[in-house]
């Protein structure tokens, strides 16, 4: 079996990207919301700290993406009308800054309210900043902000294959499922 996308559909390991890094992002957003409204105890710092390593794992995920994605082919997009497909190189675009920028700005978040950082217990890393206050508001705004920019561009983008699939009647969401290779 190939890895690399070809002409007509992506590839399994550009699929399972795709695909691994959505339920963790699915798992994790309504993790982050839950985890503010703890009440502080060792519950909440559990949380916390599967919140953080999730999202590590995510930046992780996003750069080894990002690699992979470099070296691949790019199957070819349907017919459609050139705003369409400027639209849809700007939302891939945004998605992957979005997977950057969202763990990154947590890190800064963890790092500027001065919490160690922990990814699984296993790896200590390092703080982007010493302890201070007003870093660490900015931080959170931008974090949760970025999160809900994500939310809205992942919209969009589902319901654009969406209407790929049932208005459109190509192959744009079935190249992307898993085992289907792109064939009708």
């Amino acid at each position: 079996m190939a890895l690399r996308s070809t002409a007509t559909a992506w590839g399994p390991v550009t699929r399972a990207f795709h695909w691994g890094m959505l339920v963790l992002f699915a798992g994790i957003v309504p993790v982050g919301y839950y985890m503010t409204d703890l009440p502080l105890g060792p519950q909440k710092l559990k949380v916390y700290a599967l919140h953080k390593s999730v999202g590590l794992t995510l930046l992780a995920l996003a750069v080894l993406r990002l690699a992979w994605r470099l070296g691949e082919r790019r199957p070819a997009l349907p017919p459609m009308p050139a705003w369409q497909a400027r639209a849809a190189g700007a939302a891939h675009v945004l998605l992957y800054v979005l997977a950057f920028a969202i763990p990154l700005s947590g890190w800064l978040f963890n790092s500027a309210a001065g919490f160690p950082l922990q990814w699984f217990h296993l790896v200590n890393l390092p703080a982007l900043t010493g302890p201070d206050p007003a870093l660490k508001a900015a931080a959170r705004e931008l974090h949760e902000s970025l999160v809900a920019v994500f939310l809205v561009v992942v919209g969009l983008h589902a319901a654009a294959a969406l209407k790929h699939h049932f208005v459109d009647h190509d192959t744009t969401l079935r190249s992307m499922l898993p085992g289907r290779g792109g064939r009708p």
